[in-house]
């Protein structure tokens, strides 16, 4: 994310899925990172320009998923393989939507 424009704050914790349940990660859905940029939640590998639109379009949700660590995503590359993936809108009820697909 630095790479990528973004200030970067990190905060060692040792209670994640008390900040993943704050921030509503909805259950099945998390990942290694879990974010707040402006208010929203971003979780897992999501890929700058998608937390960039987000801020841009300011939708009422409560932010981004890419569950789990497919390969491909940033920060994931590991030689040719690049698995698809869904970036996931967080909707404030919870439910997901796609918003994004690579």
């Amino acid at each position: 994310m630095r790479a990528n424009g973004f200030i970067v704050r990190s905060h060692d914790t040792h209670d994640v899925a008390q900040q993943k349940y704050r921030l509503g990660v909805p259950y099945g859905y998390g990942s290694c990172h879990t974010a707040e940029v402006n208010g929203y939640l971003v979780e897992g590998h999501v890929p700058a320009r998608d937390v960039r639109r987000l801020l841009k379009e300011k939708p009422m949700a409560r932010g981004l998923v890419v569950p789990a660590m497919p390969m491909g995503s940033p920060g994931m590359a590991q030689g040719k393989r690049k698995d698809h993936y869904d970036v996931l809108l967080v909707n404030r009820d919870g439910m997901t939507q796609t918003y994004a697909r690579y």
